[in-house]
């Protein structure tokens, strides 16, 4: 179970990815704590994260580069264990630090249910492209951070329905929905020999980078209208000018692969991925700094 390839396959470093939701729910959040920022961070990143991470690699047993692992080592029956031994520290440590607050337990097995019926053979949503499309953008975005929330302030979960918090919540799964078929379109070949005719797959790669591209200006957009109504515009400016990069490296990738379409690799997958995560990362830290007034009271400004 703790042999190296098995500790590769948990793609720890692959949590950064998904970095900026998590920055995200902490700017919507009215009670703050040290305890509960690096509790949540840990639970999430260090360990269910990289749990789904393992678990999906037992069952998907790939060949060729998956998310974070360029040369994937086979699996065996000791990833599996060691997947639900980081699920299970994941909930002991949300028990622990969050004593009886039942609703951010009940939403972080939601999580890891619906993370394992994506790629479990005896329901494999990852076969549907619309359905796994809908299921692993709402979980990993809108629920995370309705989940960190909860986590942070201990409110009921029927606080998620509020507008100031539903909305920024389907503001996270609107950009992940955008950049989820962009993370498939290296993998047609390994994911159609299996049977996962995955949304990329549907789209094919000239689709692919259109439909993100048109997803994105739509996220964006929403963006803009949600900071200048709960925020202010000029946080909307911020995010497009942080967004700006991403854009760039997009368009010219996209152009390049129209040329060839082989462009459409791994490493450029990845490289994306990278941008858009620090970027998206920088400008989530920024507001919650900003936003919160954490820097004035640090003495910053």
């Amino acid at each position: 179970m703790f042999k190296r390839s098995n500790w590769l396959h948990l793609r720890i470093h692959f949590s950064y990815f998904l970095l900026p939701i998590y920055l995200f729910a902490l700017s919507i959040s009215p009670n703050l704590s040290e305890a509960g920022l690096l509790g949540l961070f840990v639970i999430l990143h260090l360990f269910i994260y990289p749990a789904s991470n393992a678990y999906n690699s037992f069952y998907d047993k790939d060949e060729k580069s998956i998310g974070g692992l360029k040369n994937p080592p086979p699996v065996d029956k000791g990833l599996y264990w060691l997947a639900q031994l980081f699920d299970l520290i994941g909930l002991l440590i949300a028990f622990i630090y969050f004593p009886k607050n039942y609703t951010l337990l009940a939403m972080l097995l939601a999580y890891i249910l619906a993370s394992r019926a994506y790629s479990n053979p005896a329901i494999r949503l990852k076969k549907y492209p619309i359905t796994s499309w809908l299921i692993a953008g709402f979980f990993q975005g809108a629920w995370v951070v309705w989940l960190v929330y909860i986590g942070l302030n201990d409110f009921p979960f029927a606080n998620i329905l509020k507008p100031h918090v539903l909305i920024p919540g389907l503001l996270a799964s609107a950009i992940l929905w955008g950049s989820y078929p962009m993370t498939q379109i290296y993998q047609h070949e390994e994911d159609a020999k299996r049977g996962d005719i995955t949304l990329s797959i549907k789209l094919g790669i000239k689709g692919t980078f259109m439909f993100t591209g048109v997803f994105f200006g739509l996220a964006s957009l929403g963006y803009v209208l949600y900071f200048n109504e709960y925020f202010n515009l000029n946080y909307g400016l911020v995010f497009l000018a942080a967004m700006s990069p991403v854009i760039i490296f997009f368009g010219k990738w996209f152009f390049k692969t129209l040329k060839d379409e082989s462009n459409a690799d791994y490493t450029n997958t990845m490289r994306l991925n990278w941008i858009s995560a620090t970027c998206l990362g920088g400008f989530f830290l920024y507001l919650f700094l900003h936003s919160t007034n954490i820097l004035s009271v640090v003495g910053v400004y």
